[in-house]
C-alpha cells in the first residue's frame, strides 16, 4: 500500500492515508536529542524525516527496498535542508547493519512484509546497542479493520465467499499480539508491550479519488484480476458505493486498528 508523495488535502498519498497514524507513532518515540534511529521501511521518508527532527542532536537512517521511494525520501530531504537524515536502499532482512549502531529502530507499517520475520528482527536486533528499543506500528487483525473488510466485502461474488485469496503482502501478519510476542523474543527482545491504536484512514477527497488510491492497492488489484469482466465491474460498483458511504465533508474516511508495539534489546 506505500505510495509516493507527501501531505496534501487535494491528492491521496500514504503520508495523507496515515495522518493521524503519523502523530500517534510521534507521541510513542521517545527519541533523546542524541538519538541514532533506524528507520524500516521508510517510504517516503515521512517518519523518517519526523524521527531526525527529534534527533536533532543525532540523526535518522531510512532504508527501503524501493528505488523509488528512497530516491524520493532523498528529495523530499533535500528540499527541507534536513542534514541529519540519509536514506539506502536496502532490505532491513538481511541487511548488514554496523553491529550495536542504533539506539531506536522504527517502523510505520514496515515490518508485516519480511519473508522471515524470525531473521529479519534478529538482524535488526543486532543493529541496536544493548538497551535499544524497537517501535513498530502494524496493523490488527483484518476483521478489526474496517477498511479492509469494507474493501473485501465490495469483492463478494454474487453466489459464493469474498474473492479473496492468498496474496504476496500479508498487510495482517503481525496482527496477533502471542505470535509477534514469541518471534520477537526468539529474536532475543524483551519487555514486549502491545498498545492499541484506534484512528481513521483517510482515502481522499471524494468517491472518484478514493477509488482510484483503493485500486491501487496491492490486494484490490489481485482481486480484480480474479474476476472476469462483468464480475469487475460490478465489484468496483459495489465499492464506488462503499466508499460513498463512507464520505464526510472533508473526504473518505474508515475506521482502523493498529498496534504500536516496544520492546527491547537487553
Amino acid at each position: 500500500m506505500e505510495r509516493m508523495g507527501e501531505h496534501a488535502m487535494e491528492n491521496v498519498d500514504y503520508d495523507t492515508e496515515l495522518r493521524h497514524h503519523n502523530a500517534a507513532l510521534r507521541r510513542a518515540y521517545e527519541i533523546d536529542p542524541e538519538d541514532r534511529v533506524l528507520d524500516i521501511g521508510c517510504g517516503a521518508g515521512r517518519t523518517t524525516r519526523d524521527a531526525a527532527r527529534l534527533a536533532n542532536n543525532g540523526w535518522a537512517l531510512g532504508v527501503d527496498i524501493s528505488k523509488e521511494m528512497i530516491e524520493r525520501a532523498r528529495s523530499l530531504a533535500e528540499a527541507e535542508g534536513m542534514r541529519n537524515v540519509t536514506f539506502e536502499q536496502a532490505d532491513a532482512q538481511d541487511h548488514l547493519f554496523p553491529a550495536e549502531r542504533f539506539d531506536l529502530a522504527i517502523s510505520r507499517f514496515g515490518t508485516m512484509f519480511f519473508r522471515d520475520p524470525n531473521v529479519a528482527f534478529s538482524n535488526v536486533g543486532r543493529g541496536l546497542r544493548s538497551g535499544g528499543r524497537l517501535l513498530m506500528m502494524v496493523w490488527q487483525g483484518h476483521e478489526q479493520n474496517e477498511w479492509s473488510m469494507s474493501i473485501e466485502r465490495a469483492f463478494v461474488a454474487t453466489d459464493g465467499p469474498p474473492a479473496r485469496g492468498p496474496t504476496a503482502l500479508d498487510h495482517f501478519s503481525l496482527a496477533d499480539p502471542a505470535a509477534v510476542k514469541g518471534i520477537l523474543e526468539a529474536a532475543g527482545f524483551t519487555d514486549i508491550t502491545f498498545a492499541g491504536v484506534r484512528e481513521p484512514v483517510f482515502y481522499g477527497r471524494d468517491v472518484g479519488a478514493a477509488l482510484e488510491w483503493v485500486c491501487g492497492f496491492s490486494t484490490t488489484k489481485e482481486m480484480l484480476d480474479r474476476l472476469g469482466p462483468p464480475d469487475s465491474e460490478l465489484a468496483l460498483e459495489r465499492l464506488r458505493k462503499t466508499l460513498a458511504e463512507h464520505a464526510r465533508d472533508d473526504g473518505i474516511w474508515f475506521d482502523s486498528r493498529a498496534w504500536i508495539v516496544k520492546a527491547r534489546r537487553p
